[in-house]
């Protein structure tokens, strides 16, 4: 008598993974949004701050009565308090130009599949160069041509991360054009951009919103980067990436705790982001689906 042993599915293995991701991407957002309540000063409101606590290692009681759990850095910033004010612009900024990429994207790539000709040309060269060249180089030509800033980082963030968008929203239009519907609404002679925005473009966005998850982790990196090249961020307002570069130049002295935990903290959301990403991209995609 045979016993037959079946394997359980790979995703099932995940399931531990992703519980832990989902759990700590929902604490990272609520440490971000909670930030005034849970920390103990605002470590860029300089009438909040003790010159005299600068450099303070893990643990340090401060001279506002409380303790310094991760340390203070050269300007006598709460490294703790640091990362929950940072964690706030990191998801603000990632989030915001995820969204807006896709939009513009998405209608990109459905209105260069829906006129074709001169339009579909030149829109996808466009998407083919930016494409070819990586997405760092982008975002730092953007940046330094638009200057630092919040509102400048997320709009460089925007030119840098649409194209994908529009090359899966392509493919996907490209094949809704030639159905049935397609051919009613010109026969009904409906608007042209009726016929975009209320009948191709809900039907060919699908494939394209499951890289929104994917690319919110990829806009926390670029962020991240540069702000640490300092051309993101500026240094008067809070960012992992400034906050890792801030203790940089002293890691010789053995002053680590001012990098390392914006790091670890950096490194972990990107990561759980990453993860819960990709969770949600294989729920969407049918084709990602265990049998």
């Amino acid at each position: 008598m045979k016993v037959l042993i079946t394997r359980a599915p790979r995703w099932w293995s995940l399931r531990p993974v992703l519980t832990v991701s989902g759990i700590g991407l929902a604490s990272f957002i609520l440490f971000a949004v909670l930030a005034p309540v849970l920390t103990p000063q605002n470590p860029y409101d300089p009438l909040q701050l003790f010159g005299w606590d600068a450099s303070s290692p893990p643990g340090t009681p401060g001279s506002g009565g409380f303790v310094y759990v991760l340390g203070t850095d050269g300007l006598g910033r709460d490294i703790f308090s640091s990362i929950a004010y940072g964690l706030r612009i990191s998801l603000v900024v990632s989030i915001t130009s995820a969204a807006i990429a896709a939009i513009i994207g998405l209608s990109a790539g459905v209105s260069a599949a829906y006129f074709g000709g001169w339009a579909d040309i030149v829109i996808m060269r466009v998407v083919d160069l930016q494409l070819s060249l990586p997405t760092i180089l982008i975002a730092l030509i953007a940046i330094v041509t638009l200057g630092p800033g919040v509102d400048r980082i997320i709009l460089a963030l925007i030119i840098a991360q649409w194209a994908p968008y529009a090359r899966v929203a392509r493919g996907v239009a490209l094949s809704e054009t030639r159905k049935p519907y397609m051919d009613a609404a010109h026969l009904m002679r409906l608007r042209t951009l009726r016929v975009i925005f209320r009948h191709l473009l809900p039907n060919s966005i699908g494939p394209g919103l499951t890289l929104i998850p994917i690319e919110i982790g990829h806009a926390v990196a670029l962020e991240a980067t540069l702000s640490f090249l300092g051309l993101g961020v500026p240094l008067d307002q809070p960012s992992l990436g400034s906050s890792v570069a801030s203790g940089f130049q002293y890691l010789l002295t053995g002053q680590y705790w001012i990098s390392l935990f914006p790091g670890l903290a950096l490194f972990a959301l990107i990561a759980s982001i990453n993860l819960v990403g990709e969770d949600v991209r294989r729920r969407l995609d049918p084709r990602s689906r265990p049998l």
